[in-house]
């Protein structure tokens, strides 16, 4: 089990895991940038990777982790993370896990790079985040 750091104020425990990943950042319901990385650490609540772009705070972003586990001992999978960046440091960036699922992946991994488009999945959760702060600012 991993050990808690003193000065560490996460309320769930990190697990060191280098997993490919791919991410796309959505600012204004548009997708603004889109990379490769590898994870650093991940917990119920958040993950650490580093990545091709300088992530700013706040922006939403949608992760896609290979994971190390196999459906049915035949199929690959991917987790993949709805949730807002809260810290970045060159180009390592720290984000909140907000929602997340498993999919099913292709079996060969394409070496071309992420054509930026919309997700409806993404767009669909950015718009659910955006109408609960509405309600939030309203009953406040």
């Amino acid at each position: 089990m991993p050990q808690k750091k003193e000065n560490d104020r996460r309320k769930k425990f990190r697990f060191q895991m280098e997993r490919e990943l791919r991410y796309k950042l959505l600012e204004n319901d548009a997708t603004v940038a889109s990379g490769t990385g590898r994870t650093v650490d991940i917990s119920s609540n958040g993950v650490s990777y580093l990545g091709q772009h300088a992530a700013v705070p706040g922006t939403l972003i949608e992760l896609s982790i290979s994971w190390p586990v196999l459906l049915d001992d035949v199929c690959p999978m991917r987790l993949i993370i709805f949730g807002r960046v809260v810290r970045n440091v060159g180009f390592r960036t720290a984000c909140t896990v907000d929602k997340y699922e498993f999919r099913t992946q292709a079996r060969t991994v394409r070496e071309t790079p992420i054509p930026i488009r919309n997700d409806g999945a993404l767009l669909r959760w950015a718009e659910a985040v955006r109408i609960k702060q509405m309600d939030a600012r309203a009953s406040a």
